[in-house]
């Protein structure tokens, strides 16, 4: 909310996309283009300011008035102002955080620590301020991590980088006693849906089983209940005596392992 004719903020940028939705009054926006393109969340704009403040001295990109239901898309990076015009302006800013590839990076240096040549120690001894003397163990560090990148599992990657996206986003709360009790009390008529906001995936697992993959937990389940799970993560409020593909005895265990589990919760009526 910005008072009448006064500047919400002073030029700068963030570190994730933004949409601008304005909800009342009138907003310029004054947008220029990045002095420091697609910063990661610990390249704050406070590192830049002077570059900011030239770059605010210049031709704007846009220059553009927003008006109530009017929307405006920011990718990071890119500076902007807003000052309101006439009476109160109020806007809903929605942060929006990429998946840059320095996430793979981070996902490779991690995953490079299983490398035993990797984990070597520098000699004793050696100044790791004299660029001379490290010279050498860092032309042999490169080496061995070239020969590691081109060896690097790309699930092992995927894994990594699922878990760290997936754990960034809360799932709908649910309370721990409620669940159990519900998990006590299955019968065919219990009516249950996917916990809203619940990441998942559904692969094949070994031996005759899939692998159910959440933020929380891996469960590992009979390959038989697969078309019951799935109609569950599509999002289908079902009974568990009418699961498909399962009669009722195992829609009722299926149910109550899954309440147990945080990954569905209990429909009342």
């Amino acid at each position: 909310m910005t008072p009448p004719q006064n500047k919400g903020f002073a030029a700068h940028f963030d570190v994730h996309d933004v949409f601008v939705l304005q909800v009342a009054g009138e907003k310029r926006w004054t947008i220029h283009p990045p002095v420091h393109p697609a910063p990661l969340r610990d390249q704050e704009w406070t590192r830049y300011r002077p570059a900011v403040e030239r770059r605010a001295t210049e031709e704007p990109a846009i220059d553009a008035v927003l008006r109530p239901g009017d929307a405006l898309y920011l990718p990071r990076g890119w500076l902007h102002s807003a000052e309101a015009l006439g009476d109160v302006s109020v806007h809903l800013t929605v942060g929006i955080h990429p998946v840059t590839r320095y996430a793979l990076v981070e996902a490779l240096a991690a995953l490079a620590a299983e490398e035993p040549e990797l984990r070597a120690s520098l000699p004793l001894g050696v100044d790791v301020a004299d660029p001379d003397q490290l010279g050498p163990d860092l032309a042999e560090t490169v080496r061995a991590l070239t020969d590691w990148l081109v060896k690097a599992d790309p699930a092992a990657v995927a894994d990594r980088v699922r878990r760290r996206v997936w754990n960034a986003t809360r799932p709908e709360p649910v309370g721990p006693l409620a669940q159990s009790a519900a998990a006590r009390s299955v019968s065919d008529t219990t009516r249950v849906r996917l916990r809203a906001g619940l990441r998942h995936r559904l692969r094949p697992g070994e031996g005759g089983t899939v692998l159910l993959e959440t933020q929380h937990t891996h469960l590992t389940l009979p390959a038989a209940t697969a078309a019951a799970v799935r109609a569950l993560l599509a999002g289908r409020t079902l009974a568990a005596g009418t699961l498909p593909e399962l009669d009722a005895t195992d829609g009722r265990t299926l149910v109550a392992r899954l309440l147990r589990e945080s990954v569905v919760v209990p429909v009342e009526g």
